[in-house]
């Protein structure tokens, strides 16, 4: 009850004060308008009147009223406080996370650095090495070159001592003369280094064909006899295939035997074909056996001016094109061939365009 009643009492002084205010506001207005500066002596009583009875009434609300205005006022000022801690914390930690990040930065850097720096010391001991290893050919190299240089400057003076002297023009041009010289020799005797380098080389690793090209070298020469080729040999550029080089009178007996000897047996032509050398033609046959397992190829060099040669074809049916394509192209005439004709171009064509004398009948075919 005690609380209900007080709270109709705040709401009398409330009503009263507002009121109040009210009745003076409109006074003040009056005074405005009519242009009087002061009010009479009876409203003034109306109004202290009023006021001293509405101050009675709101002694105690206002103590009430105050309290919960201090307490709103404590109440806000605490969250402000708190709101302003919050954002000191953010800031704090806004300035701790981009301490690292700089760190990281000054950290990748020096890595870099060192990775740099480790790339350019190995770059340079391997400049080292090789410098090393290959002084000696240098050495060599700049030997020759002072020879030759000392060859050339030689010669030079002994031609101006027989031209009785020479202008210095002349003298520059001699030199630069010898210069070029000194400079080619050295470049012939380097290249010659080399390629009896890699001679020495490859003669020191024998082929894996060896034995089987000494195989058929021992087998053909004990039932054809000794002179029967021209020369045989590894062939290292085309898979190490013994190859031998028959001459014109014992090609056809060795092909024969090649094919029908128990322990070779060359039973399949796998190629035939011509070429033209300039100097003279070569037929070049390559035969497989399917018992060995084993490859060779045989050669044979005849006259470009009259290249003629036995034909294959009766030992191995396979030799029947490839031999018309070889008299197509290279003029290679085939004898004993069963039907020996141009496969290619027709009877009519004049020339054999495979040859390297070859010049068209008709430029605008």
């Amino acid at each position: 009850m005690s609380d209900e009643k007080d709270l109709e009492k705040k709401k009398a002084a409330a009503a009263a004060k507002a009121k109040a205010e009210a009745l003076r506001k409109k006074k003040e207005d009056e005074k405005a308008a009519k242009g009087e500066e002061d009010t009479t002596a009876e409203d003034k009583e109306k109004v202290s009147h009023t006021l001293g009875k509405d101050s009675k009434e709101m002694d105690n609300s206002d103590t009430d009223e105050d309290l919960a205005k201090k307490k709103a006022a404590a109440a806000a000022k605490a969250k402000a406080a708190a709101l302003a801690k919050q954002k000191r914390k953010q800031a704090e930690a806004a300035n701790t996370e981009g301490e690292p990040s700089d760190n990281e930065d000054e950290l990748a850097k020096k890595k870099a650095a060192a990775a740099a720096k480790a790339k350019a010391a190995a770059l340079a001991k391997q400049k080292r090495k090789q410098e090393e290893s290959g002084s000696d050919d240098s050495s060599d190299d700049e030997k020759a070159k002072a020879a030759a240089k000392a060859k050339a400057a030689a010669d030079a003076r002994k031609k101006r001592e027989a031209s009785g002297g020479e202008s210095p023009e002349d003298d520059e041009k001699a030199k630069a003369v010898a210069a070029a010289k000194a400079k080619a020799a050295a470049a012939r005797a380097k290249k010659k280094a080399d390629t009896d380098k890699k001679e020495e080389t490859e003669e020191e690793k024998p082929s894996p064909n060896q034995p089987l090209l000494d195989k058929y070298m021992k087998v053909i020469k004990e039932h054809l006899g000794e002179d029967v080729f021209e020369e045989t040999y590894i062939n290292r550029l085309s898979k190490h295939v013994p190859t031998l080089v028959a001459k014109r009178d014992t090609y056809h007996k060795i092909a024969e035997f090649l094919k029908f000897n128990e322990q070779l047996g060359f039973d399949y032509l796998s190629e035939l074909h011509g070429t033209d050398f300039e100097t003279h033609m070569e037929v070049y046959l390559h035969l497989f056996s399917f018992r060995n397992k084993q490859s060779v190829a045989l050669k044979v060099k005849i006259d470009r001016d009259q290249p003629e040669i036995e034909s294959v074809t009766g030992l191995w049916k396979g030799a029947n094109w490839p031999e018309c394509e070889a008299y197509d192209l290279f003029g290679i005439k085939f004898l004993n061939h069963p039907d020996l004709k141009r496969i290619l171009l027709g009877e009519d064509w004049i020339g054999y365009p495979m040859r390297k004398d070859y010049e068209p009948h008709d430029v605008e075919v």
